[in-house]
């Protein structure tokens, strides 16, 4: 597996099943600012706020067309299979909900502090064990880390507009003032 973050604002993302797993998917993929479609046969929990479009059917062969990534929480294999077949066709990044071996990429446990995001992974081997790891993290931490953050983004945005390098600086001194003082 490789770590990364993905910028999803504006990207489409398709989440098929309605139930407590795809609404869960759902709002964090729109948490990141995707264009969520959400297809189900049923409605079984209340879908997040922001969808962009539900449809209330099965999944059908195309639903994937334009799509960045998918997430597949049926329930069913036979129309995970279906799903797979698509998403492979088309390129699309899949998540097969608990079946890691169909699966592109994972969710993280996440904590996130303005612009700063800490995310945890057990490889899909515990979601439980990586939202304990990003508590425990997240709680060691101190809680100016947005402020400082954004601090930083200015004092490099400045350097730059005047033309010097951002590079070979004593940035984590830097940092450690700033955490201090904020």
């Amino acid at each position: 597996m490789f770590p990364l973050v993905i910028d999803l604002r504006g990207r489409r993302v398709v989440v098929i099943g309605a139930g407590r797993v795809g609404t869960d998917k759902a709002r964090q993929l729109l948490d990141a600012g995707a264009l969520v479609t959400v297809i189900s046969k049923e409605l079984l929990t209340a879908l997040p706020d922001g969808v962009s479009l539900f449809v209330e059917r099965a999944y059908q062969y195309g639903d994937l067309e334009g799509a960045l990534l998918a997430v597949a929480a049926t329930g069913d294999g036979d129309v995970n299979d279906e799903i797979v077949r698509e998403a492979n066709e088309r390129n699309v990044l899949l998540n097969v909900v608990d079946d890691l071996g169909r699966s592109a990429f994972y969710f993280t446990a996440n904590y996130r502090d303005g612009e700063v995001l800490v995310s945890v992974s057990t490889g899909g081997a515990s979601p439980a064990l990586a939202q304990w790891v990003r508590n425990r993290v997240a709680s060691a931490l101190p809680r100016n880390l947005a402020s400082v953050a954004s601090r930083l983004r200015a004092e490099r945005a400045a350097l730059h507009s005047q033309g010097h390098s951002t590079e070979n600086r004593p940035w984590m001194q830097r940092v450690e003032q700033l955490v201090e003082e904020l």
